[in-house]
């Protein structure tokens, strides 16, 4: 359990702000409040509660709205949730989201480093960044919650707003890491307080004179028809998807419009899709910390013309041919890698497989239960 250091504390005494401090002196990612239990710390994936009696509707209410604004309690207590995000002066940014669970508040709130972190530091592939180096197209990021989405965007963008010279919009729900104006003049424009919605804020980039475009979630037809279209029209867009694979990514695109439109979004995506990176941070086997396990598909002519002709099921295994050249990985590769080197055992990569029969044949072991 996680020691606030003092023995006799009790819920009624405890300031959010210990909670927050604990958090980042233990290098979690998440602070998790709800009725019923103490308060948990994700650390290196895994829940870990604070050494606290379980907290009461009363504590979980009075803790969270130390930190919300009238206007956000009034806006929570509306909409019966609340998306948000704030700093703490001399500790780090936080993302928050507050919701009811069983008639009592809760909330989940994630560390946001304060330091936008080097490409370099996060042992990514440098693949990635040659992916960027191109003057248009659509390049997601996709993963489930908090597999280090917005860490990945966050570095990928910075590094341009080094060595570009052009105009950066971001549009956000919330902002997380603040990027200063380098090379690059950035904006970053937040739902709900810079703009109604992703689909407001979209009609208008345009004419905005953007280079280049972040859109923190591409979570509707409207918004994603918007992304493929700024894309088309000479700029580069990046997007996140909660998508576990590479080919998921491309189907979730298409399927999300009725079947009429199908034919017509394939071949614009085949035409502006630059790349898909699936990526999932992965507790290591035998001492503490995660690795981030990535997926690369980018879009070669071949691969281009799959989309085009709808035939979807076809690119992982085009993945997997001339690797050399092309820099492309496909998640069991990835894990592959990962288990030779010793980060993770086979038992460990199985699990966060998507397919993990075929992981299985290339680690040369079986599956629990065969």
């Amino acid at each position: 359990m996680a020691d606030l250091g003092k023995k006799t504390i009790t819920p009624g005494e405890l300031k959010i702000q210990q909670l927050f401090k604990l958090l980042v002196e233990s290098k979690g990612s998440d602070l998790h409040m709800t009725v019923g239990t103490p308060p948990g710390l994700r650390i290196n994936g895994e829940i870990v509660r604070v050494k606290i009696p379980a907290l009461t509707s009363s504590d979980t209410k009075r803790l969270i709205y130390q930190i919300l604004t009238e206007e956000q309690v009034s806006d929570f207590e509306k909409n019966m949730e609340l998306d948000f995000s704030f700093g703490i002066k001399g500790l780090a940014r936080f993302r928050a989201n507050v919701f009811y669970s069983k008639g009592g508040v809760s909330g989940v709130f994630r560390v946001i480093p304060s330091l936008i972190p080097d490409f370099k530091a996060l042992n990514l592939p440098y693949i990635l960044m040659e992916m960027t180096d191109v003057s248009n197209g659509l390049i997601l990021v996709t993963g489930p919650t908090g597999s280090g989405k917005s860490t990945t965007l966050a570095a990928l963008i910075d590094k341009l707003n080094e060595t570009e010279a052009g105009h950066i919009i971001t549009l956000e729900d919330p902002i997380e890491f603040v990027h200063q104006n380098k090379g690059c003049i950035v904006n970053q424009r937040e739902v709900g307080s810079d703009t109604h919605t992703f689909a407001n804020a979209m009609k208008s980039l345009l004419r905005q004179d953007p280079d280049i475009v972040l859109v923190g979630e591409l979570r509707d037809p409207e918004t994603i028809e918007a992304a493929l279209t700024i894309a088309e029209t000479g700029h580069l867009v990046f997007g996140t998807l909660h998508t576990n694979s590479t080919v998921q990514t491309i189907n979730r695109i298409i399927n999300v419009f009725p079947a009429h439109q199908q034919d017509q979004v394939r071949t614009l995506l085949s035409f502006v899709l630059q790349g898909v990176v699936a990526q999932q941070l992965i507790p290591k086997s035998f001492e503490p910390g995660r690795v981030c396990a990535v997926e690369i598909m980018r879009s070669t002519p071949a691969i281009k013309n799959l989309v085009r002709e709808d035939k979807i099921h076809q690119i992982y295994s085009q993945m997997q041919i001339g690797q050399d050249k092309t820099g492309m990985v496909t998640m069991n590769q990835s894990l592959k890698r990962f288990v030779e080197s010793g980060a993770i055992d086979s038992d460990t990569a199985l699990r966060y497989s998507t397919n993990p029969d075929e992981l299985a044949k290339q680690l040369g072991v079986k599956k629990a239960g065969d």
